[in-house]
């Protein structure tokens, strides 16, 4: 056996054992891209760089085997700063986004491909699911929002925005006519209560989401019934059945209301030893401000931009209480987020803002990539809507424009994972020209996009162990080198048998499920 030394714990391991293994049996976590146990190592992507602290050498703990005495360190300054660089590295190559432009802007970042992709199977209820992660007020947000993420829609660099505001509405409005409404998944009861001063779309959003987090929420509202601002629009607009009937919704997971409330400087002290947290989305403040003790500025109450946060430890404020916006989408985004924070602060007593992820972007499509993002999409004209919005038939058809600009695999990509937690900056060493963006489509297998491609190997020694016919292989040299089907092949002659389990053992979305709502148990 090999005695060594990792983060001053002393370690045994049979000779031949790399590094990396050695600590992973010790409980030692090192990050890791180009490297399975079932392809063995190639030592491309290097961020699992340790250090020897006998000679200060950096090297690959992946490829590296144990030897007699070694003191290795895994996490000091300049190991951290090696792989952020390492990293950084991998990024300026990298073309390709975590995320769709549309979801980017979207004030409330809901995940709209994937909705699109749901609705143009007709999976209507799952499509919703996915709405209602983000949004509580679907039907409500269809009709009114003015849609940001519309204007950032890459087809309108083609022909026309995909019409997304009105799908939105058509996958809520669905849910409301059903006979049996969607119910999401409600956590066990906390034991916690947190009361929520207003009931318009901010005060709304964070119920909904306290409640489904186990949090017992109460909603005090000032007026006779609940809505706040959208009770001032245009009824030709917003009609009163459509909000009646999404509150109603809210109200229906266990959200208590009392209407006819009026939240003194004296009653919400009393708040204060009543409730675990308090939220304050009462709206615009009038002139006279917000008479709770709470700081504010000459826009409204003063909170911590990413906790919301007031000036009192478990006092939060959200929507036009902080800032007046005409954008409700704005509002319910941050009646999310703040329920989100608040539950983190309920379990663990931990005050830590909503967390933005890594998010490679490109920017624009070149003209020579649009025959690439259409191969993903159908090339019908946006479809109108009358009053009552799309039917079923052309929900679809609209749904089918979207050419689905983001990563098969957010959740699963190792490159923003550890992107996001070294703080990996995408910019460092981008070159002036950046990859032409190419998409490879299989559509009842796999969606392989070059341009993501980090070439570890990992498929092409996976596709030679399962002895594919074709599989993938490097193709060209030095700089040029790329993963590809041997021949000039098509990807689904390379991929016969082996589509699934090289689309789970990519760590980039290079290689993906087509539907990749299969690897999201949707």
């Amino acid at each position: 056996m090999i005695n060594l030394t990792i983060d001053n714990r002393q370690i045994e391991a049979q000779e031949g054992t790399s590094v990396w293994q050695a600590a992973k049996s010790a409980g030692i976590d090192i990050p890791v891209m180009c490297y399975m146990e079932e392809t063995g190592h190639i030592a491309s992507c290097m961020v699992c760089l340790v250090k020897n602290t006998k000679n200060g050498q950096l090297f690959a703990s992946c490829s590296t085997p144990v030897s007699e005495g070694q003191i290795i360190v895994t996490n000091d300054e300049e190991v951290t700063e090696s792989r952020k660089t390492a990293l950084e590295l991998l990024l300026s190559e990298h073309v390709g986004d975590c995320e769709a432009p549309c979801q980017s802007v979207c004030p409330a970042h809901m995940n709209i491909p994937l909705m699109n992709r749901l609705i143009a199977k007709g999976d209507f209820a799952k499509s919703l699911e996915v709405v209602k992660r983000d949004i509580a007020l679907p039907s409500i947000l269809g009709l009114i929002c003015p849609a940001p993420c519309e204007a950032a829609c890459r087809r309108k660099q083609v022909d026309d925005a995909v019409s997304i505001c009105t799908l939105k509405r058509f996958v809520g409005d669905e849910d409301l006519n059903s006979v049996q409404p969607y119910r999401p998944k409600i956590s066990d009861p906390s034991g916690k209560t947190v009361a929520i001063i207003g009931s318009g779309p901010a005060g709304l959003a964070a119920a909904y989401y306290l409640q489904i987090k186990g949090h017992q929420a109460i909603l005090f509202e000032q007026a006779d019934r609940p809505g706040g601002t959208l009770l001032q629009i245009d009824k030709e607009i917003l009609p009163d059945d459509t909000i009646k009937l999404e509150i109603d919704e809210i109200l229906s997971l266990g959200v208590q209301i009392h209407v006819n409330e009026t939240i003194d400087k004296e009653r919400f002290a009393n708040f204060l030893k009543e409730f675990d947290a308090i939220v304050v989305a009462t709206g615009t403040p009038s002139t006279d401000g917000i008479p709770y003790g709470l700081a504010t500025n000459n826009v409204g109450i003063v909170a911590d931009k990413f906790s919301y946060q007031t000036s009192i430890r478990h006092v939060f404020a959200v929507g036009n209480a902080l800032r007046t916006s005409k954008m409700a989408v704005r509002s319910v985004g941050q009646g999310k987020e703040v329920a989100a924070v608040i539950d983190r602060y309920l379990n663990s007593g931990e005050m830590k803002g909503y967390p933005a992820r890594f998010n490679s972007k490109f920017g624009k499509l070149m003209t020579e990539e649009f025959i690439h993002y259409l191969k993903d999409s159908e090339t019908f004209p946006r479809q109108s809507a009358g009053k009552e919005g799309f039917t079923i038939d052309s929900a679809m058809m609209e749904a089918r424009r979207c050419m689905h600009c983001d990563c098969r695999k957010p959740e699963s990509c190792l490159l923003r994972e550890y992107s996001n937690h070294y703080l990996a900056d995408q910019k460092r060493f981008k070159g002036e020209e950046r990859k032409t963006v190419e998409k490879l489509i299989h559509r009842e297998g796999i969606v392989y996009e070059p341009s993501k491609c980090i070439k570890c190997g990992i498929c092409v020694q996976l596709t030679s162990n399962h002895r594919e016919e074709f599989g993938l292989t490097f193709i060209g040299r030095g700089f040029e080198v790329k993963i590809g089907v041997p021949f000039n092949e098509k990807i689904e002659q390379g991929l016969k048998n082996t589509s699934l389990d090289v689309a789970k053992a990519c760590p980039t979305g290079a290689l993906a499920m087509f539907n990749e709502e299969q690897q999201l148990n949707l």
